[in-house]
């Protein structure tokens, strides 16, 4: 699969110093790219699960792991792509396209729990801890410059793309909000729309309808896609190739007719965090102070209707 806008794209590394005027593009950059594809690099997990429970426990427990690590731990990257509906890139007029990597300093690698092979990992693929810690972005700052370029109200419009994406979401959900995340999924799934809208998508949730396995660069292998910019492990590398992946399988999930709703890859659908059953019967509303927000919920997630969910994938 080659790049649609077919120019070399370029990471931009984002650090302290260049986190405001990388905004000021962002601000433009969202509105007219309303597809974002997001990863996130973090210390790894000191909570751990066994991998075959993730598929079979029940989704609360699944996610009283995932609260219990992205609570203790502190993020490191976070990689942004931002696309049209045919997953093209921009290039702010220049003969390249751009991706984002914001570079957090948050994480001391001497002081702060982590795994260390997955620290080991992120050192072989180029991450380096000293420099993020010395000139890197405080996450605070982060969040003010979201709300200082007032992007918050773009959020709740986009299609968000991830790929086992519970923890990235679980990562930008509690430096955006400055504080644990939400005591059960219930809560967790509520403040999800709330901050990002119901176009969030989890291409690792959708693999099992078409019998793919295996992690991201597995599965790009699988479809023919390939990674053009940076190394795996690296959060704007991995957003990217996420968005490619993404824009690969959605013929498949859609068919002809985008606006009908996909049971190959429903909506606020994350990895590990819902039950496996089809997440198009209808269960109980609502409470009622939510009700304006999503109307209806699917074995208790919220999701909007159909009509309005699907438009975003066109």
């Amino acid at each position: 699969m080659a790049p649609r806008e077919k120019k070399p794209v370029i990471v931009r590394q984002v650090l302290a110093p260049d986190l405001r005027q990388e905004f000021e593009i962002i601000r433009h950059v969202v509105t007219q790219f309303p597809f974002v594809s997001m990863d996130t690099e973090f210390p790894g997990t000191v909570f751990k699960q066994d991998k075959q429970m993730v598929k079979k426990a029940n989704p609360g427990v699944n996610y009283q792991f995932m609260k219990s690590n992205v609570d203790e731990l502190k993020i490191i990257q976070l990689g942004l792509t931002f696309s049209d509906s045919e997953g093209n890139l921009p290039d702010l007029g220049t003969p390249f396209c751009y991706v984002w990597e914001f570079n957090f300093s948050d994480f001391d690698v001497k002081k702060d729990y982590c795994d260390k092979g997955s620290i080991e990992l992120l050192k072989r693929q180029g991450i380096d801890f000293s420099k993020n810690k010395k000139m890197g972005i405080d996450s605070k700052d982060f969040t003010k410059m979201i709300w200082r370029f007032g992007l918050f109200s773009y959020f709740r419009k986009m299609t968000w793309i991830t790929f086992h994406g519970a923890y990235d979401f679980g990562y930008l959900m509690k430096i955006l909000t400055r504080r644990p995340l939400p005591c059960n999924l219930q809560a967790f799934m509520e403040e999800l729309v709330v901050l990002f809208g119901h176009r969030v998508f989890d291409i690792k949730h959708t693999l099992k309808f078409l019998d793919l396995h295996g992690g991201l660069e597995k599965v790009a292998k699988t479809l023919n896609v390939a990674r053009f910019a940076g190394s795996s492990h690296q959060a704007g590398s991995d957003s990217l190739l996420t968005l490619q992946c993404f824009m690969e399988l959605k013929p498949m999930a859609f068919g002809r007719n985008p606006y009908m709703p996909s049971k190959i890859m429903p909506a606020l659908a994350l990895y590990g965090l819902v039950p496996d059953k089809d997440h198009f019967s209808c269960s109980r509303t609502l409470p009622s102070r939510s009700r304006q927000i999503f109307p209806y919920q699917f074995w208790g997630f919220p999701v909007v209707h159909e009509n309005v969910l699907f438009l975003a994938v066109v």
